[in-house]
C-alpha cells in the first residue's frame, strides 16, 4: 500500500538520523584513539614503524571509502568472521578516518615549534612529561579546526552504509522513497536533516581556524 509522505513520516527518518548520530560518534571515538597512537608513533617512533604507519595511512587514503565497507561486511565473511552491518560500518569507517585524523594530527604535532622540544629538554622533562605538559596541548589547539571539520566528512560518509542495508539516515529515506514514491519530497528531507546536522560543525571548524565569520566578528 502507498503512503503519502508527511509529517507522520518524519520519525522514521529521525531514527535514521539518531543512528547517522551514533555511527559518527563511534567512529570519532574509535578513529581518535587509534590516531592519537598513530600520529605519536610517526613524530617518535622509530624508523621501521614510522614506515609502515604511513604505509597504512597512504593505502587508505588512496582506497575509496565503499572498498573498505566492502571488504568488512562481505569480504570477512569469506574467512569465516561475519560482521553485522553496525560493526561492519564502524571498522569501515574507523579504518579510513584513522587514516586521516593521523595525519591531521601528525602535523599538528609537527607544527609546534623545535624550541618548544628543546625548552621541555631544559627543564629535564621525560617525553611522557613533555608530551602531556607541552606539545600537545598546543597541538589540540591547532588541530581543533581541522578535526571539527573532518568530522563532518565522517558525518557525510555514513552513507555509503545504507550499501550493507544498514539503516541510518540516508537508508530510512530510501525505504521511505519505497513506501511513498516521493523521492522529491523524500530526499529534499533528508538533505535538509544532513544540512541541520553538518553545517554548526563546518561553520565551527572555519571559526575555528580563522576564517572569513572569525575574521569578521574582531
Amino acid at each position: 500500500m502507498i503512503q503519502s509522505f508527511g509529517f507522520s513520516s518524519l520519525p522514521i527518518l529521525l531514527h535514521g538520523a539518531l543512528w547517522t548520530l551514533i555511527l559518527s560518534a563511534s567512529t570519532f571515538v574509535a578513529a581518535g584513539i587509534f590516531s592519537l597512537i598513530f600520529a605519536l608513533l610517526r613524530v617518535l617512533g622509530p624508523r621501521p614503524v614510522r614506515l609502515l604507519i604511513a604505509g597504512y595511512i597512504e593505502l587508505v587514503q588512496a582506497t575509496p571509502l565503499l572498498i573498505l565497507l566492502f571488504l568488512a561486511y562481505y569480504g570477512l565473511s569469506f574467512l569465516g568472521y561475519y560482521f553485522p552491518p553496525l560493526a561492519a560500518a564502524v571498522i569501515s569507517l574507523t579504518l579510513y578516518a584513522t587514516a586521516f585524523l593521523a595525519d591531521i594530527w601528525r602535523g599538528c604535532i609537527e607544527a609546534i615549534p623545535k624550541q618548544q622540544w628543546e625548552a621541555a629538554d631544559a627543564l629535564a622533562m621525560s617525553t611522557p612529561q613533555k608530551l602531556r605538559y607541552v606539545i600537545l596541548p598546543q597541538a589540540f589547539r591547532i588541530s581543533l579546526g581541522p578535526t571539527v571539520g573532518f568530522l563532518v566528512q565522517i558525518v557525510k560518509n555514513t552513507s555509503v552504509t545504507a550499501l550493507i542495508s544498514f539503516v541510518e539516515l540516508t537508508r530510512a529515506g530510501q525505504l521511505l522513497n519505497n513506501m511513498t514514491f516521493q523521492p522529491f519530497e523524500v530526499f529534499l528531507t533528508v538533505a535538509a536533516m544532513y544540512f541541520i546536522i553538518c553545517y554548526p560543525l563546518s561553520y565551527y571548524s572555519e571559526y575555528l581556524q580563522g576564517g572569513k565569520r572569525a575574521r569578521s566578528s574582531t
